[in-house]
């Protein structure tokens, strides 16, 4: 069953007439949205917080990413009526996303995050860590869609789709990006 159709089927209050195989999904959530109905939003979360995730994974430590995807939301809630064209919520959520990353930074003191080596847990969690902070370090591009695939698990065309970007620009992004963090982990392997 297609995402368009679950989501008329779970959402009775979106008329059917309203959408159209051309009209995205999006569209037709932001506009709901807009005219009060909440359960959309709920929808459009469930549709892009595995995005949002993953952007501030690549940017933000781990320990901070839960509440800011809760605060970016709720900051995209009380400024959905200045989105212009409803179907570029994928790309618009994303920049608010990266955004909140690049404010975080400038508002956060120096810090030292309580990770796993600090703590004395097992290895494979510290190994987990060790390989984020590695994807972490590569080039902006790189970063976020390696996370999107290797952390929330999205396609390629998932996220072509929901960053805007183009799919060719995605494969191209996770292809050098895999290639960049193979030769660093063969690097950390060598020590």
């Amino acid at each position: 069953m297609s995402a368009t159709l679950d989501m008329l089927l779970m959402n009775p209050q979106v008329d059917a007439a309203e959408h159209s195989p051309a009209t995205p999904v999006e569209a037709v959530l932001v506009r709901a949205v807009l005219e009060g109905d909440r359960d959309g939003f709920e929808q459009l979360y469930g549709l892009y917080a595995p995005l949002v995730h993953g952007i501030l994974l690549a940017r933000v430590p781990r320990a901070e990413v839960d509440d800011l995807v809760q605060d970016i939301f709720f900051h995209a809630f009380k400024k959905l009526h200045t989105l212009r064209d409803g179907s570029a919520f994928g790309p618009w959520i994303a920049m608010i996303a990266r955004n909140r990353a690049v404010d975080f930074h400038r508002r956060s003191k120096e810090t030292v995050e309580i990770n796993d080596e600090l703590r004395g847990s097992e290895a494979h969690d510290s190994r987990a860590t060790e390989i984020l902070e590695l994807i972490r370090s590569l080039p902006e591009a790189y970063r976020e869609t390696l996370v999107l695939r290797l952390v929330e698990g999205m396609t390629g065309p998932e996220i072509a789709e929901r960053t805007g970007l183009t799919a060719a620009s995605v494969r191209v992004n996770l292809h050098r990006g895999m290639k960049l963090l193979r030769k660093r982990l063969g690097f950390m392997e060598g020590l």
